[in-house]
């Protein structure tokens, strides 16, 4: 027997980062009463409690970098770290009346659609610790529990940056020290004294490469591109200034606006014209040249693409950590890991106790984020890796009914704030849920050809981007397309997604 999506939907959030604790909280203020979020790990934060390497912090400053709706007036520093942005979040799920709703260690395993009662059956694995069940396992340990619950609405808020991606580097499995990627830490290793690896010098490894240099006794940085860096204009934020913010929420919000168009006219070079970008290199080679003095060191260092086609860095500490005495830059390509080491395509073997790969995350060319199974048999995750990730606004899927994502595929940014798109994305999906209660319908669907041509007139927005302008990044797909940005500006995202078109969707009524 089918439901009627006017009595009490039932809504599973998958995923408890910005997206999943944001769209919690305007569920919970439209009055949904059956409202759950399902967290993998033992903990909510996303992104932000995974990322706990030393050193760890946002690259956007941290008015910016918060909810709209929720102003933190003590933010301590211009950019805020792992930890303070990760109490932010708990605090905002505390204070909106969210933790209830939340359940950690459950991971959704399969999210399969049921044509005939037209709800979605999500396939779950919860981990309970014994010592806290009566009657569980004597020996102790964890007791994984299977279940099956039936929702009308699945919105998966688990993110792009959710999946670490360890190199494909043969041998890599026959190393006999320590190996893990950034957003795995291990902070049981005692990196003292040790000969370290790092493999990558993205986005993470520009912060932790500095925390980790004055603790080993010698740091081996194997480089395949030069980043292009930028001074991070990062300073306390004091008490007088915590203050007027709290006394006076509207002169945050000024900043906050102040440093949102300050980003956002960044845009201008990285879509309208990237020769724009030329002044921008100049002064990151000037930073480059007064920070590094050794000219074949800085020879390595200098990127040969234009900036912007890359995720660009901000970091003051980076340049000054690998010019010490202790490190040494390896732009020789890795011919395979071996057990007490690293052997380079020159045949020169380089023996280390621990190797970190900074190698980012599956974006551009990854599957669906779990198992996601549609109407008729759809399978998400093959549709994805055949075809390339592909969303309508990145929030639906064609044949998916009732299925909507949060920063899905081309959602992602390299100039601005991702909140900003995230709190687009809930304002979308409210807008959808309240079109399905006010038709009385039970399902929508976002029809194929309205897809199709979003994302034909997507790819072709990022035709003369700098994103299209020869260099390899992890933003491209291994065919070539662009599946991870936002080819535009963000509001003219927010403009699109302010209201629900009805008529891009098929609705079951």
């Amino acid at each position: 027997m089918t439901r009627s999506f006017t009595v009490a939907p039932r809504i599973a959030i998958i995923g408890s980062g910005f997206a999943g604790i944001g769209m919690a909280i305007r569920l919970k203020r439209m009055g949904v009463a059956s409202l759950t979020l399902y967290e993998a790990a033992a903990d909510i934060g996303g992104t932000w409690r995974d990322n706990a390497y030393p050193g760890a912090a946002c690259d956007i400053p941290s008015h910016l970098y918060s909810f709209s709706f929720a102003p933190n007036p003590s933010w301590s520093r211009t950019f805020g770290t792992q930890e303070e942005i990760l109490g932010y979040l708990k605090r905002c799920a505390r204070d909106h009346g969210i933790d209830p709703l939340i359940r950690c260690n459950a991971r959704v395993e399969r999210a399969r659609f049921d044509d005939a009662a037209r709800v979605w059956q999500l396939d779950i694995v919860s981990k309970h610790a014994c010592a806290q069940r009566s009657g569980a396992n004597p020996n102790g340990g964890i007791d994984e529990v299977r279940e099956t619950v039936e929702v009308d609405v699945v919105i998966a808020a688990n993110g792009p940056l959710s999946r670490p991606a360890l190199p494909k580097i043969a041998g890599i499995e026959r190393f006999g020290g320590a190996l893990f990627h950034s957003a795995r830490w291990n902070h049981g290793y005692p990196l003292e004294g040790k000969t370290v690896a790092v493999i990558g010098t993205g986005a993470s490894a520009v912060q932790f490469i500095p925390r980790i240099q004055p603790r080993v006794a010698r740091l081996l940085v194997f480089q395949r591109t030069p980043p292009w860096v930028m001074p991070r204009p990062d300073r306390a934020i004091g008490a007088g200034a915590q203050r007027l913010f709290r006394w006076l929420p509207f002169a945050q919000r000024l900043v906050r606006w102040g440093v949102y168009w300050q980003h956002e006219a960044r845009a201008l070079a990285f879509i309208v014209n990237p020769k724009w970008m030329r002044a921008p290199m100049r002064f990151a080679s000037s930073y480059l040249a007064r920070r590094v003095k050794d000219p074949a060191l800085r020879a390595k260092l200098t990127p040969d693409y234009v900036l912007g086609c890359k995720r660009v860095l901000l970091s003051s500490d980076y340049y000054p950590a690998i010019t010490q005495p202790n490190v040494e830059i390896v732009t020789t390509p890795i011919r395979e890991i071996v057990e007490d080491g690293i052997v380079a395509d020159d045949g020169r073997h380089y023996r280390v106790d621990a190797i970190i790969c900074g190698t980012g995350f599956d974006v551009a060319d990854a599957g669906a984020p779990f198992s996601v199974i549609g109407a008729h048999g759809a399978d998400l995750d093959e549709r994805w890796r055949a075809e390339g990730p592909q969303a309508y606004l990145g929030a639906s899927i064609a044949g998916f009914p009732n299925f909507f994502m949060m920063v899905g595929p081309n959602t992602g940014l390299g100039h601005n704030s991702m909140v900003y798109m995230i709190e687009s994305h809930i304002a979308y999906i409210a807008d959808c849920l309240r079109a399905l209660r006010k038709r009385g319908a039970r399902t929508m669907d976002v029809r194929a050809d309205v897809q199709r041509a979003f994302n034909d007139k997507l790819q072709d927005a990022f035709r003369g981007s700098v994103w299209m302008s020869g260099c390899r990044s992890w933003y491209l797909s291994k065919s070539g397309k662009n599946t991870a940005l936002w080819p535009g500006f963000t509001f003219a995202f927010r403009r699109l997604t302010r209201r629900v078109r009805t008529s891009d969707y098929r609705f079951d009524e």
